[in-house]
């Protein structure tokens, strides 16, 4: 009997893990099954563009996988069955069976930090959610605001184009540090500054939400501003699928795992992405983006491939290159980094910095000649 591998989820870590897998298997018994609950491959990391009012490529997960051995299931997980060793979803066939488990399930939209998140805040985490704040912000009459909360990379990107696509209206970005790009070389923060001054986005440093109304937001300091739209970019949360089936997990419900991407409790399952705790780089733990999950997403291929075709893989290594910051489509930022993230001198600014984002962008679903997307590494 063929051994049977699933891999769960099919975003940036899924997706290259199946692929990949696929090649390195190609002369041994074992099929390869990766189940999703859409047809579509979902660009994660262009979702803001959508929000924006652009249009998104529809994107086949079945003509990114032609030509590979791995066979499409399109269904939602709802449950995992580590003793008869089965992923249960939601349509036909309900059940299936596997050897070797890849868990690559991502992440959603955390909005449970403060009241009224849930029910009046919107988010660009998935693509219904996005969708919903286009038509949201298209109704927004000239002078409106729109308020975004959170000034990582998804804050930023969102912000810029609103901004940019939106110019009658009034974007207003609240973040709990003392400035935005903190992360980044000086340069990088000044250009970063300028472009947002030039967008006419208004940047609330030091301001922490406390809880999110219909028509705008509360902070701890005890002002209140108001909103046509607010939207949430503060972070992500895992589904409970881990924790439920008995895995080993953080606190947060990501599966932990070891140097190899192991599950410690469960040998027979691998987790990859934004579900997966306990990968290490330079010494902290890996964040939640599409630059750490594509090199997992190769790496637990390696390590796969290696022990069913009887070899001990080595530890899977993860080091950072550089961070993409899209400012609207015509600006942006690159900042060069070391492994462990901490930024170089080197910087890319301005139509320079967006055309090297939209170039890495595209090469994570382009086919390479292998058959497999290029692991070119980008930011979510």
């Amino acid at each position: 009997m063929s051994h049977r591998l699933v891999v769960v989820g099919a975003g940036y870590a899924g997706l290259l893990a199946a692929k990949r897998l696929a090649r390195k298997l190609r002369h041994s018994d074992v099929t390869i099954t990766l189940v999703n609950a859409s047809d579509r491959f979902i660009e994660r990391v262009r979702l803001h563009q959508l929000a924006a009012g652009q249009r998104l490529a529809a994107l086949s997960l079945r003509q990114q996988l032609s030509g590979t051995s791995v066979q499409l299931v399109v269904g939602r997980v709802t449950a995992i069955d580590t003793t008869g060793r089965a992923v249960c979803i939601d349509t036909v066939p309900r059940v299936i069976g596997y050897d070797t488990l890849v868990y690559a399930v991502g992440s959603r939209a955390r909005l449970d930090d403060v009241p009224g998140a849930v029910e009046h805040a919107y988010t660009v985490a998935d693509p219904e959610q996005a969708t919903r704040l286009r038509y949201r912000v298209a109704e927004i009459a000239s002078g409106g605001t729109v308020a975004v909360v959170g000034a990582g990379l998804t804050g930023l990107e969102t912000a810029s184009e609103l901004a940019e696509s939106y110019p009658e209206l009034r974007v207003q970005l609240f973040t709990g540090a003392d400035d935005v790009g903190s992360g980044l070389a000086p340069r990088a923060r000044t250009h970063l500054r300028r472009v947002l001054d030039r967008l006419g986005v208004s940047v609330h440093p030091k301001t922490l939400v406390a809880a999110v109304r219909e028509d705008g937001l509360d902070t701890r300091g005890g002002a209140s501003f108001a909103a046509d739209a607010v939207v949430w970019t503060t972070g992500f949360q895992v589904p409970e699928l881990a924790r439920a089936a008995g895995f080993a997990t953080d606190e947060s419900g990501r599966m932990l795992v070891d140097a190899t991407l192991r599950s410690i409790s469960h040998p027979a399952v691998y987790a990859v992405g934004d579900a997966a705790a306990g990968v290490s780089v330079g010494g902290a733990p890996s964040r939640m983006s599409c630059q750490a999950a594509l090199p997992m997403g190769r790496g637990v291929a390696d390590v796969v491939a290696a022990r069913l075709t009887g070899r001990e893989p080595g530890p899977v290594r993860i080091g950072y290159t550089f961070t993409n910051i899209s400012l609207g489509r015509r600006d942006g930022v690159v900042q060069f980094t070391h492994a462990d993230d901490r930024p170089r001198r080197l910087v890319l600014t301005g139509r320079a910095g967006a055309a090297f984002k939209e170039a890495v962008v595209r090469s994570t679903v382009r086919s390479g000649p292998r058959g497999e997307p290029r692991s070119d590494e980008s930011d979510s």
